[in-house]
């Protein structure tokens, strides 16, 4: 197989944190992996862009339990081409030329029990962009020929690098949410990154959408995407009081915890219905989470962890985006921004997304 026809350059510019809690420096001298030193089914992508998630900022504090490999490359939403395969690759389902995308899960083992139930993602030798190995704030990654996501025709690439880590996530939880059409959702979180495509993924499945938030920019984009009621968490005093005069009485049928901070766990079980289903999707860095043994119990709720998604998840979703049904609210902004964008994302003043474009210098 043929390593490249395209030319490599020796060295590219990168986002790295070089400690937990360090500056992040923004280096135009980075190792580029030549395509000789590619193994056996690595693939090298020249990236388009890359969206910038919550989980990137935890990497670079380190405030999560699970502490990233340093120094460190973060970024796991990156579009690109393929401009080298790894000598001796066998049967690569992609080639040159093919744009990709990476995912939070770079790689995995694909044959212990995790891997053929489809759970990649909990598998214990999986690799994960960004965090465990270099991800993509960078203008050439090195990623996986059986783990990239092909992204098709039509579909642009910055309106493509947010669906593989927020789209995932939350379509992969809407999945295992045990709900049917015409059931309520409380979606917390709803008008940031994963939270604004958890109410378009959910209006695909005909749920009914309460968006949780605050501002009126959120506000506007979540009505705008087809939630049916929207609470400010800032304005409102009783949340559960809210969510259950909306739902008849009732309560919610499910919650999408999409928010990365504890406050959007922490009523979720109240204004659940009997049998209602807690989905947790957001990543605080320290926060745990406390329920009523009692009425979690009377209640028959079930609380269900959901973290990112497979690569049929990832191809689900991907094609759903394609066909215009869901789209990602994002702005372009360079890598050389992405401390800005942390500091945006520490202060809650992101709406949607931020991709980052490689073009701009």
């Amino acid at each position: 197989m043929m390593l490249t026809d395209y030319i490599i350059p020796q060295t590219q510019i990168a986002a790295i944190i070089e400690e937990a809690g360090g500056d992040l420096q923004i280096r135009k001298d980075h190792p580029v992996k030549s395509p000789e030193e590619l193994a056996p089914g690595e693939c090298l992508v020249k990236l388009d862009c890359s969206g910038a998630c919550h989980s990137d900022l935890h990497a670079a504090i380190g405030d999560w339990p699970v502490p990233p490999r340093l120094p460190l490359i973060g970024g796991h939403e990156g579009v690109g081409i393929v401009v080298a395969i790894g000598k001796n690759t066998v049967e690569s389902p992609v080639k040159l030329g093919d744009r990709v995308g990476i995912k939070w899960i770079a790689n995995s083992c694909l044959n212990c029990e995790q891997c053929r139930k489809g759970r990649e993602q909990n598998c214990v030798k999986a690799l994960c962009s960004g965090y465990t190995v270099d991800g993509t704030f960078q203008e050439y990654v090195v990623s996986y020929v059986n783990y990239v996501t092909p992204i098709p025709e039509g579909l642009p690439s910055d309106a493509a690098a947010s669906i593989l880590c927020a789209g995932v996530t939350v379509y992969r939880a809407l999945k295992s949410s045990q709900t049917s059409a015409g059931d309520w959702i409380v979606i917390p979180g709803a008008g940031g990154g994963l939270g604004h495509l958890a109410v378009q993924y959910a209006r695909i499945r005909g749920l009914r959408v309460i968006a949780i938030d605050t501002g009126a920019e959120k506000k506007n984009l979540c009505l705008k995407l087809g939630a049916e009621k929207w609470i400010d968490f800032k304005e409102n005093k009783d949340i559960v009081k809210e969510v259950r005069e909306v739902t008849d009485g009732l309560g919610a049928h499910s919650v999408l915890v999409t928010a990365s901070s504890s406050e959007g766990y922490e009523q979720a079980i109240e204004y659940l219905r009997p049998g209602g289903i807690l989905m947790c999707n957001g990543l605080p860095g320290s926060a745990t989470l406390s329920a009523s043994v009692f009425f979690t119990v009377f209640k028959s709720i079930t609380i269900c962890g959901s973290y990112v998604g497979n690569r049929q998840d990832a191809l689900e979703a991907i094609d759903i985006a394609a066909r215009g049904l869901v789209k990602v609210h994002f702005v372009n902004r360079p890598l050389a921004d992405l401390k800005d964008v942390y500091n945006g994302m520490m202060n809650g003043t992101i709406v949607g997304r931020v991709v980052l474009d490689m073009s701009k210098k």
